[in-house]
């Protein structure tokens, strides 16, 4: 096994330093090569879920490959620093990886002390989420987080401060929304800015909205090829959140992000009209399967009913955004079907057509994307304007295929299909371009701002309904 261990002991802790690398590396010499050569240097704080390693999935020109983990005894640091370490031995494209760790009650207040990078990545307990974000940037940490930043309306006053705090100090903080980088989606974006093939984003109505998404998420997956072992406190919504406000955060995102790009979106801007939530139950085994627990956890308790545990891990929005009527769901269950995964399906509904993608059986659980529901034109014209439109975009052979009446499927070369746990590089490649330029586009911190009022307002409006 190529890791290595070193021991400090500071001040009675004990310290452990852990590395997938072949290069043997002590906490006191650490952060000199930051200064000489790197412009970055990653600092991993409690990293409880695996989104935190794949942040590490690839290496970055600009950022040390010395990475400072601070976190709590436990089995979550541990399994992180394996998959760390499955990256760094991979046959192919390896990565170097030197991960320098400390284990201790006082993780975070001594991450803090030893000031040993600037950017900090947080993936992990939700709960402690706004805390930590909260104390990096009044330390002057630029912060890159994943969804969801808050899971609570009460931490909502907290994050706004934390971004006015983070401009006054010049550093940035960033939550990791990967599905933009999905190539369906970006085709489903840029082909909603062509008039000549969209028309205009309808305005909806509450039972027939202009935008729809809909995401299925499973419990038992399989992770960088192996099945994935999730902690405990994963199915505890206190601690992970509802699925109303931790993947929902994704699809009220890619809302704004396509019906109004680059554009300043304020919490004004929304009307949440309905929300609701609904429990997944699993099973004693099937908790066990994937957390290696064979009993439900004391903190557990209060959400098993006859011995199956429930979990709030379902929600679903209907709002008004600038007066435009949309709808999120998000459902998770155990496991997908045979050789599913994860889905996704979302419309924008446009004057001339639909724009719509589909992840199901039919289209073999690949994300596709369908013009549908051609309005008011002959299809040959159509398909014409539809041929010139995705020329013009910066993808070479898109191809369209007619699939039925008055619908055309996009076939998108496998190039362009990039896997989800890729897409975590190529948001930290983006972060890394911001750090350069020293700030965020304009829109991005209002839109972040105006994403988890949405969210967390929605929360508190389910659980009055329930």
């Amino acid at each position: 096994m190529n890791r290595f261990i070193s021991v400090v002991v500071c001040v009675l802790l004990l310290t452990s330093c852990r590395s997938g690398g072949s290069k043997r590396q002590s906490a006191e010499k650490s952060g000199d090569t930051m200064e000489n050569k790197y412009s970055v240097q990653f600092i991993t704080v409690d990293p409880g879920h695996f989104h935190a390693a794949l942040v590490q999935k690839v290496m970055y020109d600009k950022v040390s490959p010395e990475v400072h983990v601070y976190a709590p005894e436990g089995p979550d640091y541990v399994q992180h620093l394996d998959r760390i370490e499955s990256y760094n031995n991979r046959a192919e494209d390896p990565t170097s990886w030197e991960e320098i760790v400390y284990i201790g009650q006082d993780f975070f207040e001594r991450m803090l002390e030893d000031s040993k990078g600037n950017v900090v990545v947080l993936s992990g307990n939700n709960k402690k989420k706004a805390e930590y974000i909260a104390r990096s940037v009044n330390a002057g940490l630029n912060v890159l987080a994943d969804k969801p930043m808050i899971i609570s309306p009460d931490d909502f006053p907290a994050l706004e401060e934390a971004f006015r705090l983070a401009d006054e100090k010049g550093i940035l903080l960033y939550d990791i929304m990967t599905e933009r980088y999905e190539i369906t989606t970006i085709l489903q974006k840029l082909l909603s800015q062509k008039e000549e093939v969209f028309g205009k984003l309808l305005q909806g109505s509450k039972e027939d909205p202009a935008v729809t998404k809909i995401s299925v998420h499973h419990f038992s997956k399989i992770v960088s090829g192996i099945p994935l072992q999730r902690p405990a406190w994963f199915f505890d919504v206190e601690q992970q959140g509802e699925g109303i406000v931790d993947v929902t955060t994704h699809l009220v995102d890619l809302i704004q992000w396509e019906c109004f790009p680059e554009q300043i979106l304020n919490p004004t801007d929304i009307n949440i009209s309905e929300a609701r939530r609904w429990p997944t139950v699993m099973t004693k085994s099937e908790f066990s399967a994937v957390t290696g627990f064979k009993e439900f956890p004391d903190f557990l308790q209060k959400d098993v009913k006859d011995g199956s545990l429930e979990v709030y891990s379902n929600g679903e929005i209907l709002y008004q955004i600038k007066g435009i009527w949309a709808r999120v769901s998000v459902t998770w269950n155990y496991e997908s079907p045979p050789g599913g995964g994860d889905t996704h399906y979302s419309v924008m509904r446009g004057s001339r057509c639909d724009l719509t993608i589909k992840q199901g059986a039919e289209e073999k659980y690949i994300p596709t994307l369908y013009v549908e529901n051609i309005r008011g034109e002959n299809i040959n014209e159509f398909t014409a304007k539809l041929k010139d439109a995705l020329a013009s975009m910066p993808y070479e052979a898109l191809e369209i295929e007619p699939v039925g009446k008055n619908m055309l499927r996009i076939n998108v070369p496998q190039e362009y299909r990039i896997s989800h746990e890729e897409h975590f590089g190529q948001v930290s490649s983006s972060f890394l371009e911001y750090l350069d330029k020293g700030k965020l586009p304009e829109w991005e911190v209002p839109g972040m701002i105006t994403k988890y009022f949405t969210t967390t307002t929605a929360l508190k409006k389910a659980r009055i309904n329930k």
